[in-house]
């Protein structure tokens, strides 16, 4: 990932949330949109944009592969984690995701209003 300094200091103190976040293609390389990373308590005027597009860096084998799995097969590209590196370098960890279809969303809501109707009757 490409990261300017106060966001690696505000990454090692943990400060950062994937909530909706996802990764996109622009002209042949990779972002992710929706990454907050905390603004750093210590920093300056110079605190960096808490939800900005940040780049990632693959292969360009790597790039191909995913972008032509994610046009061809309606995929999208998720990120799983982050971690520090031994050599001090922050990784972002990338897996391919795909959306439900309609009815299976109907059956998970169906689950849900049950659970949701089992606690309120019993009281669990």
């Amino acid at each position: 990932m490409v990261l300017t300094g106060t966001e690696i200091k505000s990454l090692r103190l943990g400060k950062a949330s994937f909530n909706d976040s996802y990764c996109f293609f622009i002209n042949g390389e990779l972002f992710v949109k929706s990454l907050h990373i905390a603004e750093y308590s210590f920093g300056s005027y110079n605190n960096h944009d808490t939800v900005r597009e940040r780049k990632l860096l693959l292969n360009k084998n790597e790039l191909r592969k995913l972008e032509a799995k994610t046009t061809e097969k309606g995929y999208s590209i998720i990120p799983l984690k982050i971690f520090l590196t031994e050599k001090g370098l922050f990784k972002m960890e990338i897996g391919l995701g795909k959306g439900k279809k309609i009815f299976d969303k109907r059956e998970t809501i169906k689950e849900r209003d049950t659970e949701r109707d089992i606690k309120r009757k019993y009281g669990i």
